[in-house]
């Protein structure tokens, strides 16, 4: 099984101070847009693809869910989960969310939570989920958007003075990985086009149900950077619903 940069000592101890990580839910600005796309948990049977410390295991759990089971490749990730995690019907497992191989059926709600620009393929990711869904189940993820993935680096122009100039988008079109630079550290990355996901979704079985490209909330507006980022989108959030099979032709 491949690693995970997350096992990386120093990068997670840098991630581990972000507020995300010390706040949990609270900490995550696109947390209000994100939730107001979550379909009702009550009685469902919940998979969180790259689950990381656990936070939409805990609150599906919190909100009826009659089981969860979340994955992630971050075995650091996943015991910092465990130990947070009170509800018994949680269950974590260490595995490549790319190479998911659930049986027919096993779920009635998939999430995932900015991990799938870590994905080489999309295509191949959404198939898998729509393998281990119900008919009419529910997909629902952020990612990154293609606006912040594009150029590679992730970062500002600055000015002289050290402020932002703009925000460089650049290869658009040129799908793949990219070198970007998270926490001061150099980590691969996938780019893709709005086109990809959308349309992925639409040919790959799936009934587009919502897109949001969230803002920061009024409450985080005065944390450093954080009003930089009303002036390009940074991530993007999609909810979808899996088609039931076409009815087979009467002869």
């Amino acid at each position: 099984m491949k690693k995970s940069i997350y096992d990386e000592e120093i990068f997670f101890e840098k991630y581990a101070q972000m507020d995300r990580s010390r706040l949990g839910l609270a900490g995550a600005g696109e947390w209000p847009a994100l939730r107001s796309l979550l379909p009702d948990f009550s009685g469902k049977r919940v998979l969180d693809l790259g689950c990381g410390y656990g936070w939409h295991c805990v609150y599906a759990a919190e909100h009826g869910a009659a089981s969860v089971t979340g994955v992630d490749l971050s075995e650091r990730m996943l015991a910092v989960a465990r130990q947070k995690t009170a509800f018994s019907n949680v269950t974590y497992l260490r595995m490549d969310m790319a190479a998911i191989a659930f049986p027919p059926d096993s779920f009635d709600v998939a999430l995932s939570s900015l991990a799938i620009h870590y994905l080489p393929s999309f295509t191949d990711f959404l198939e898998r989920v729509r393998q281990c869904l119900v008919p009419g189940g529910d997909l629902v993820f952020s990612v990154e958007h293609p606006i912040f993935t594009a150029a590679g680096p992730q970062d500002w122009y600055y000015g002289l003075d050290g402020a932002p100039l703009h925000f460089p988008v650049d290869r658009y079109f040129e799908e793949g990985p990219r070198n970007a630079r998270f926490l001061e550290e150099d980590v691969l990355k996938y780019h893709r086009t709005l086109t990809t996901y959308l349309d992925g979704l639409l040919t790959g079985g799936f009934q587009l149900l919502r897109v949001v490209e969230p803002q920061p909330p009024a409450e985080l507006l005065d944390k450093p950077g954080m009003r930089d980022e009303l002036r390009r989108p940074m991530m993007l959030l999609v909810a979808a619903r899996k088609l039931p099979a076409p009815a087979a032709a009467r002869p």
